[in-house]
């Protein structure tokens, strides 16, 4: 990764709304459990995704730390917001640091299970109790011998099916897929939130019979795009130069690709809550976040690593200056509606 990227800039910061009832059991009891069965010591337990996630983050990040701090990484996986609940009630804990979306970061804080956080590694990194290390975009992608022309440019296109025939998949998940079908029926992104719910259920119900899979994982959305199960897809733009990448006729857009951010978190509680703050420091510096981010295709949320980041490579980023103006981001504390609720009518939706 060499040289700078001379037209980065810092994203704007997530603003601090009156928090929704953001979903999810709450756990609120005062975690007066004794505190853990595991020794502390120089070893960090890491809760990481596994996979290409997890292979990235040993080579730029815990292999570093390591070096820098002599404390030894572990990694625990798969991501689980569950377990991180169940070992702060119990004082068992598994591991020390993991990563949240928005919206399950509001959760953890509302249940009180994550550490307070109150150093910004850099300027904005801060959000409720949460580090921005990276972000990903939900973004269109097609296949190109279906569309040798060129595929859908945005979510009503996406939605026309005389314009564009063919099997569609979209992810299995209201909270990115409700935005999606509002902008399909002509909300203005700058409209966009608070969703109006029951619109967006309109507006599925219109390209529902034409999804062929509703995608649960991110290896399943790459592997049916590039074998040509379905031609068109909501697909995370990671998965997407998987695809295209292992050489499938593929295309994309950036156009109202919908960006979240993930934010690392240290268990409450936790008995090395000084070495797990170290390491979400150390996560987000510059030069770190910047192998990770390029090798495991996100973006960075510090605008410091853009240093390390070759212009080549911020091309496949959504954080560009020149691929984040097309994007929008999730507004997941001004959502429209409690999204456990939200989340049981999509289930219901689905499957009636």
């Amino acid at each position: 990764m060499n040289g700078r990227n001379p037209g980065s800039r810092t994203l704007p910061a997530l603003t601090r709304r009156t928090l929704l009832k953001a979903g999810g059991a709450v756990f609120a009891s005062t975690l007066a459990a004794p505190y853990v069965a595991r020794a502390q010591g120089n070893v960090l337990y890491i809760n990481t995704w596994g996979g290409p996630w997890e292979e990235a983050a040993k080579k730029h990040i815990f292999a570093p730390f390591k070096a820098a701090t002599g404390v030894e990484i572990r990694t625990v996986s798969p991501v689980s917001f569950a377990k991180l609940a169940q070992q702060v009630r119990t004082g068992t804990y598994e591991f020390d640091v993991t990563t949240l979306g928005a919206g399950e970061l509001l959760r953890a804080e509302e249940a009180a299970i994550i550490e307070e956080l109150t150093k910004a590694p850099y300027e904005g990194a801060l959000f409720h109790n949460g580090v921005a290390s990276h972000a990903f975009a939900t973004v269109i992608g097609y296949r190109k011998d279906k569309f040798p022309n060129g595929g859908p440019r945005n979510w009503a296109e996406f939605w026309d099916v005389e314009r564009f025939p063919g099997a569609r998949s979209l992810q299995r998940y209201p909270a990115r897929v409700l935005p999606l079908a509002l902008l399909a029926d002509g909300v203005p992104v700058k409209e966009l939130y608070p969703l109006d719910i029951d619109r967006a259920f309109a507006s599925l119900d219109k390209i529902k019979e034409h999804i062929r899979v509703w995608w649960t994982a991110g290896a399943q959305s790459t592997q049916i795009l590039r074998d040509g199960e379905v031609d068109l897809i909501g697909i995370w733009h990671g998965r997407y130069y998987e695809a295209e990448d292992a050489g499938a006729p593929v295309g994309m857009t950036w156009n109202q690709g919908q960006i979240e951010r993930a934010y690392w978190v240290v268990a409450k509680g936790t008995p090395n809550v000084e070495n797990a703050k170290k390491f979400v420091e150390f996560a987000v510096s510059a030069k770190p976040l910047a192998g990770f981010v390029t090798e495991a295709d996100y973006g960075p949320l510090n605008p410091a690593a853009n240093e390390f980041t070759s212009t080549d490579d911020a091309k496949r980023m959504p954080t560009s200056p020149e691929n984040y103006a097309h994007t929008f981001e999730q507004d997941i504390e001004n959502f429209g509606g409690d999204i456990r609720e939200i989340s049981q009518r999509f289930e219901e939706w689905v499957a009636g």
